[in-house]
This record gives structure tokens, C-alpha cells and sequence, in this order.
């Protein structure tokens, strides 16, 4: 594991990381905060906020010559930002498991859904397939896709839809988001981002609609990432997520005033901090 901070490498050679929740067990990890100590490997996995991509990337610049990269962040954008600083071979993932982290060395496990994943650019789908396989293979969930775009968009409708709406009204993911006039409200978003897939040419993999019942059904409220955010008075994912689906709906001329709307005001909320 390359961490942030040596403090957080440290703790997890001495304790190991810990899982709790979903599943119960304490993993081994060879962990550092120095980039020149890492290994050679065949697959790196890029799990950061989408806020520290970009630094998270430039520290790898030079490095895992032999390795593919799979950034795995919400939103659009993650594999081009990723490509500034090297030419690995990339695979575009988005994931659904989610944890609450509860110290350096500890998280629990609160979803065990799946990672979709496929090639990005000229990377082979085999090797697509044989990481699916292999995160399979430990336990996990995931599937591999020849072309990630109609479940990564699912993803993005879904995500800035119901991130936006839980940083502004402090709500979880709840019954809230699919009955009455809060309901009506997530329809009408997630009909625009609809829009601007047709326009872009997408047929989208799920009906976010229907995935934001489905959650919403599961039997307990859930703490989207971006209402912990602004809980905590941390930046945002909204560039990536709700910015990168009104800029694309710039682009293709497809009007989505409520999503610029929602957009404005978890900017306006991240100002409110200071």
C-alpha cells in the first residue's frame, strides 16, 4: 500500500489493516508513504478521494514501468487526469462497495457491491477480465465490461444526483429520495442527466432511477460521500461528479439547470467552510 502520510504506513506494518463490518479479519499489509519503495507489480489500484487523484498520480510518475493502473474514483475524467503523468496501460473502474474508515489501520466494511471495470483507450479487455477475475477470486464482487461507458454514466447519474442532494439537505440515502416531493425532485435530476447520455451517444447499463429505489430499499439509510464530506467540512468530489456532468451537457447543448443548480451550491456550501 502507498500512503499518504508515513504515520498511517508505520501503523499498518506494525497492526496490520483491519476489516470489520461485512466481513472480519485482519490483513498483512507491506505499506510506506515513499513511492520509490514500492515493488515492481503487474497491477496498481488507484482507490483515492477524486479531490487527491491528481496527487496521488504524480507521485507514481517514473515508476511501476511493467504495471496497469485502474484509477477507481466517482465521476468522469479520472483516466485522463491519470494520463498526464504516465503511459501505463489504464483500466476505467467505478465501484459500489463503500466503507466508513475508523482509524489508520481499521475500516468497516458497510456495502460489498460491485467494482465495474474495462479497458480505457488502446488496453487490451483481456486484462480486464483476468482483474475481475482476480478481485473475484479474494472475495469480492466485480465485473468486467468490453466498454465501461453505459455503466460508468448509470454510475454518474446516479452519483451526482444523490451526492448532490444528500450534501445539500443533510439527508442519508433514505425513502426520502423516492416518495413525495424530494422524490419528485431526483426524478426530474436524473431524467436530465438521461438527456445528455442519449445526447452523448450512451445507452446507459441501469436505470439510475431504479437504482436509487433499489438503495434506497436496502433496510438502512446510507451515507453518501459527499454528505461526509461536508459533514466534516472537507472538499468535495462535485467536480468530477455533478461538474463533469454539466460540462458535458455544455458541450453537447443539452440544458440541465438543475443540475448547474445543485453544482452552485455545493460549491457555495465548500465556500461557506472558511
Amino acid at each position: 500500500m502507498l500512503c499518504r502520510r508515513q504515520e498511517q504506513a508505520h501503523a499498518l506494518a506494525e497492526h496490520g489493516l483491519r476489516i470489520t463490518g461485512k466481513a472480519d479479519f485482519t490483513a498483512t499489509v507491506a505499506a510506506t508513504a515513499d513511492p520509490a519503495e514500492l515493488p515492481d507489480v503487474d497491477l496498481a489500484i488507484v482507490a483515492t478521494k477524486a479531490t487527491e487523484l491528481d496527487a496521488a498520480a504524480a507521485r507514481l510518475a517514473g515508476l511501476l514501468p511493467g504495471a496497469a493502473l485502474m484509477p477507481v474514483q466517482n465521476g468522469l475524467g479520472a483516466e485522463e487526469i491519470v494520463r498526464r503523468h504516465g503511459r501505463w496501460p489504464l483500466l476505467s473502474a467505478v465501484t459500489f462497495m463503500s466503507g466508513t474508515k475508523r482509524s489508520d489501520t481499521e475500516v468497516e466494511y458497510v456495502l460489498d457491491t460491485e467494482t465495474w471495470l474495462g479497458p480505457y483507450g488502446d488496453t487490451p479487455g483481456e486484462l480486464a477480465e483476468e482483474t475481475a477475475r482476480l478481485l473475484v477470486s479474494s472475495g469480492l464482487k466485480a465485473r468486467a465490461f468490453v466498454d465501461l461507458r453505459p455503466a460508468q454514466w448509470s454510475k454518474l447519474i446516479f452519483n451526482a444526483t444523490v451526492n448532490g442532494v444528500a450534501a445539500l439537505t443533510g439527508l442519508p440515502h433514505d425513502g426520502h429520495f423516492a416518495a413525495g416531493e424530494l422524490g419528485a425532485l431526483v426524478h426530474a435530476l436524473v431524467d436530465e442527466g438521461k438527456s445528455v447520455a442519449v445526447a452523448a451517444g450512451i445507452r446507459l447499463h441501469d436505470d439510475p432511477w431504479e437504482m436509487n429505489v433499489l438503495a434506497t430499499r436496502r433496510g438502512s439509510a446510507h451515507y453518501p460521500s459527499m454528505l461526509e464530506d461536508v459533514t466534516a467540512r472537507r472538499p468535495t468530489e462535485v467536480e468530477l461528479i455533478n461538474g463533469a456532468l454539466a460540462r458535458e451537457a455544455g458541450r453537447l447543448g443539452v440544458p440541465v439547470p438543475l443540475h448547474e443548480t445543485v453544482y452552485t451550491l455545493v460549491k457555495a456550501k465548500e465556500a461557506a467552510y472558511s
